[in-house]
């Protein structure tokens, strides 16, 4: 199956990507759920967690192997896991667009994302609620992608933390200040109240798990809110002045 792949003018400009996350879909039938949103959905958001690094468990290698094989999307496998230098380029050979691991888990993550893009994938940086975002803000040219949780990490369903806001700021100064060319992922609790917000300070692409599978129509729920996301995205510096 031919997988469908960001265009490369998307990979490098700020539009906004939706990410709809396999973890609030219905378990019992997730092929189906993948391809509800198949035309629809820019990346594919596997959550994956080892009941160590946080207190929950989900999918591993067999199950992402498994979604990669029926998915047209791109897979967005975010670890929420101890010591993801062993495992992370498992992930990458299972054929993973973006693994973004936690600078919390990881005590070299420069050289854990050489090592992911050298498998051939995006490597991204994951920092959870309470970790402060500026010791990584030297090393953005290392990664293609840095998620700002804006819940703590480890459950769906929890109530989006505007405060954690501040970090997407610090972030996207740094990046364009910069000049680096580098998505900005949030991660909890974003829907149709809180998307502009997070894409006003400076988020490029959204993982939505409720907001999506919990509505009734996952494709609209998806378009109304790139949408919005849009329609609240600010001009990069460059962009400004093209």
């Amino acid at each position: 199956m031919v997988r469908r792949m960001p265009t490369l003018s998307n990979v490098r400009s700020n539009r906004p990507l939706i990410a709809p996350s396999l973890l609030s879909a219905d378990f019992a039938r997730l092929a189906s759920e993948v391809e509800r949103v198949g035309d629809d959905a820019d990346w594919l958001h596997v959550d994956v967690m080892d009941n160590h690094f946080v207190p929950n468990l989900t999918m591993g290698p067999p199950i992402v192997k498994a979604i990669a094989d029926v998915s047209r999307v791109p897979l967005d496998c975010h670890l929420m896991i101890e010591d993801p230098k062993r495992w992370a380029l498992g992930y990458a050979e299972l054929g993973a667009y973006n693994v973004s691991f936690h600078a919390e888990a990881c005590d070299d993550p420069v050289g854990l994302a050489r090592d992911l893009r050298a498998a051939g994938t995006k490597a991204g940086l994951a920092i959870d609620r309470d970790t402060p975002i500026e010791p990584y803000l030297g090393m953005l040219g290392e990664f293609d992608t840095v998620l700002i949780m804006t819940i703590k990490a480890g459950f769906g369903g929890q109530a989006f933390i505007p405060e954690l806001l501040d970090k997407v700021r610090l972030l996207r100064n740094a990046r364009d200040s910069g000049h680096v060319e580098l998505r900005i992922e949030v991660d909890g609790g974003i829907a149709v109240d809180t998307i502009a917000a997070a894409a006003e300070a400076g988020a490029d692409a959204f993982v939505a798990g409720t907001a999506v599978y919990g509505a009734d129509d996952p494709a609209e729920a998806i378009r109304r809110l790139r949408a919005l996301a849009e329609a609240a995205t600010p001009l990069r510096p460059h962009e400004a002045t093209e």
